[in-house]
């Protein structure tokens, strides 16, 4: 059974910088398209981020050029290292693995998942 275990996140102020990480086990990070989703109070959660097996990413517009996916194969982590935070990034974040080596363009949809990290908090503050 795959299991994801979220590391990292907490509380920063805006413009401050956060890195998640998710370490698997019973699953090969590289062998398969991974990503982050998040999940706003009362909101269904969307895809930010992807990685496919090729390591191609990519990212939904509201993270683009604020947010990096990549993982060490070696480690067995998949990483969402977060910049230039800003209070509506505030939500919890979920890693998320797939047995999809290649993906359509864009974050992951839920419908692709397989497993879910435990999710981890971030919040930002102004």
């Amino acid at each position: 059974q795959v299991q994801l275990v979220q590391s990292g996140g907490g509380s920063v102020q805006s413009g401050g910088t956060l890195r998640l990480s998710c370490v698997a086990s019973h699953y090969r990070v590289g062998d398969s398209a991974m990503g982050w989703f998040r999940q706003l109070p009362g909101k269904e959660s969307e895809g930010i981020a992807a990685i496919d097996r090729a390591g191609k990413t990519f990212y939904a517009e509201s993270v683009e050029g604020r947010f990096d996916i990549s993982r060490d194969i070696a480690e067995n982590t998949l990483y969402l290292q977060m910049h230039d935070l800003k209070p509506e990034d505030t939500a919890m974040y979920f890693c998320a693995a797939t047995f999809f080596a290649h993906i359509r363009p864009g974050p992951l949809s839920r419908d692709l998942v397989a497993a879910w990290g435990q999710g981890t908090q971030v919040t930002v503050y102004s």
